[in-house]
């Protein structure tokens, strides 16, 4: 693949070399430093903790960790990664899909009694993944990565410097300290320090900004099992907006990436867009956090992986990102269990690439490129957006998007209803462009800059 493409992974010279040598001379285990306690790190941390002849430290910056997030997940993480019902604050088996001009179309119908989305709240679910992880092994540190030195020879260590937060006494700064690790599994997010130890480039990033607000019992029964989506460029130009329903609250919020300064403006619209259920509510949590848009140029340099957003793997169009955390970390550390042999060698990078990241994209390259598409066609103008909305009124899109969605493949549909399709989805975006409201104009020519 073409240097630059979105799964495009850099070769270095010397990656080609021999298997890098045998268990420690000293007798000791090799050390995994799995940096980030989210959903990738955790599902890291707990294949590698299995493996009782390694030795695995996952470190956390905030064991409570309340990250902005929408928090929903398919049905299959819920059965592969045996998330437990108490984790589920939700499940959402109604959507209604709200368009430009506030044509409501109910999304549904065509689930399965036992299929739905579960929704979560993030400090939850990470905090039960990560403490599975630990009860199998895992060495939890509480502290905040400052610094990789990066290793000089094929089996010296990384050196990892951080801030141990568990030293009560060091003012809530903690206490600076070192530890050494064999093998790097980068899960620390869209600012990775990992990713920018290993030089892995750089990626576009949108901006999520989430309200968690409170609502009475009667409007907290309206969301129950329902979530609702907005799109229109009045909550983002480039994306959707949410209201999503948690154990005692709701979920409102939106992301953009074209125009990341104005988010405020597109967060108060969605709240003006929902004011009839919102109202009285009480904000108990402003949050926002950057998602990236996109893998990143590199994934692995040496003896150290990215998973999660640390490695771009959030989708477009649905902007969906938990699923495959947990699912990259899980097939990284799969993959390198395997190569460790017992934990008796070190894995050469080419051989990470071999298995771990050939493995991903040929699982998932379809998924992003697909959504990739989406995205650009439909969340591109109102008319566009207008069109969406329609199209999700038929039985047989809600069928393949929700099956694609809830199980992580994409569905083949009928050929003769796809053309069908086809021919519907030009007939209404010819309809919407005469009838919709052009974009709102918007200029940032210095956030622009920042673009990749």
């Amino acid at each position: 693949m073409p240097k630059g493409t979105k799964f495009h992974c850099n070769w270095v010279a010397g990656s080609k070399r021999a298997l890098a040598g045998q268990a420690k001379a000293d007798g000791s285990k090799y050390r995994i430093g799995v940096i980030g306690g989210g959903p990738s790190g955790a599902a890291a941390a707990e294949i590698f903790a299995k493996d009782k002849e390694l030795e695995t430290y996952i470190i956390e910056r905030k064991m409570d960790n309340v990250k902005p997030c929408g928090g929903a997940i398919p049905l299959c993480m819920v059965d592969e990664f045996d998330i437990p019902e108490s984790v589920i604050d939700r499940k959402v088996r109604k959507m209604k899909m709200i368009s430009p001009s506030n044509r409501v179309v109910d999304v549904g119908r065509t689930l399965k009694p036992n299929e739905y989305i579960g929704m979560t709240r993030r400090e939850i679910l990470d905090g039960f993944m990560r403490n599975r992880s630990v009860d199998l092994g895992a060495i939890p540190i509480n502290g905040l990565v400052t610094k990789i030195d990066i290793p000089k020879g094929d089996s010296d260590p990384y050196l990892v410097h951080y801030q141990d937060y568990e030293d009560k006494t060091a003012g809530g700064v903690g206490t600076p300290k070192t530890i050494e690790f064999d093998v790097l599994i980068g899960a620390d997010g869209a600012n990775s320090r990992v990713a920018k130890a290993i030089d892995a480039g750089e990626y576009n990033y949108a901006i999520a900004f989430q309200e968690r607000i409170a609502v009475d019992e009667e409007k907290m029964d309206y969301y129950k099992d329902l979530a609702e989506m907005y799109v229109g460029d009045d909550v983002s130009p480039d994306f959707y907006a949410w209201v999503f329903p948690k154990y005692d609250h709701v979920g409102v919020g939106t992301g953009t990436v074209v125009n990341r300064p104005d988010i405020p403006k597109y967060q108060k619209a969605i709240r003006e867009r929902a004011k009839e259920r919102l109202e009285g509510g009480k904000i108990i949590k402003v949050e926002a956090h950057p998602i990236p848009e996109h893998p990143r140029p590199r994934r692995v340099q040496n003896r150290a992986a990215l998973v999660g957003d640390a490695a771009g793997y959030v989708t477009k169009c649905s902007g969906e990102g938990i699923y495959f955390a947990a699912k990259s970390g899980r097939m990284a550390a799969e993959a390198i269990v395997k190569l460790m042999q017992g934990g008796t060698r070190l894995p050469t990078q080419q051989e990470i690439e071999e298995t771990y990241i050939a493995d991903y994209d040929k699982k998932y390259q379809a998924t992003y490129v697909v959504l990739d598409l989406l995205q650009k066609v439909f969340y591109s103008s109102n008319a566009a957006r207008e069109a969406f909305v329609e199209m999700c009124d038929s039985d047989y899109v809600q069928k393949v998007t929700f099956d694609s969605y809830l199980y992580k493949t994409i569905q083949g549909g009928n050929p003769i209803d796809d053309v069908k399709l086809l021919f519907s989805t030009v007939g209404s975006i010819l309809r919407a462009q005469a009838t919709t409201p052009k974009d709102r104009t918007f200029s940032n020519p210095v956030e622009s800059l920042k673009r990749l």
